[in-house]
């Protein structure tokens, strides 16, 4: 369930921060605002994700919402801390454009360690009814 958990995170996050960068790219952006809109945009995809699923299983907006901030926030703050980390500690990755090499190994690299590190936090928060056992719950 840990696994599943992170994966779902993990593509929400992976359509944000792509979606992030691509506009960020587009728009001549520094690397600075381009990271915040691709962090942002992560988060929005992750929680919507959720959103979905819980909305479709009959809850409310306002108990979605909730549902997804809880289930959420500590797995997509870990994933983009860990994610984003990588990126800027690989050399040149930072101002790698969207054709090159360096920016998707870099990238997808990320996602992988991501993917290892977040997995025992989902692991332990499900154990302890937290995270997304509260999504699971509710199918």
């Amino acid at each position: 369930m840990a696994a599943k958990a992170t994966l779902h995170c993990l593509t929400g996050c992976a359509i944000g921060e792509i979606l992030g960068m691509v506009i960020g790219t587009a728009l001549a952006w520094h690397n600075a605002p381009t990271m915040v809109l691709a962090i942002a945009l992560a988060f929005v995809f992750g929680y919507s994700f959720t959103l979905y699923s819980v909305r479709k299983a009959g809850l409310g907006w306002k108990a979605a919402i909730k549902v997804a901030l809880v289930a959420d926030t500590v797995s997509i703050a870990v994933m983009e801390a860990v994610d984003n980390g990588i990126i800027a500690l690989v050399p040149g990755a930072m101002d790698a454009h969207l054709s090159e090499g360096l920016f998707w190994y870099a990238l997808l690299g990320g996602f992988a360690v991501a993917f290892v590190v977040t997995t025992p936090v989902n692991k332990w928060m499900i154990g302890r009814g937290k995270g997304h056992a509260v999504v699971h719950a509710l199918h």
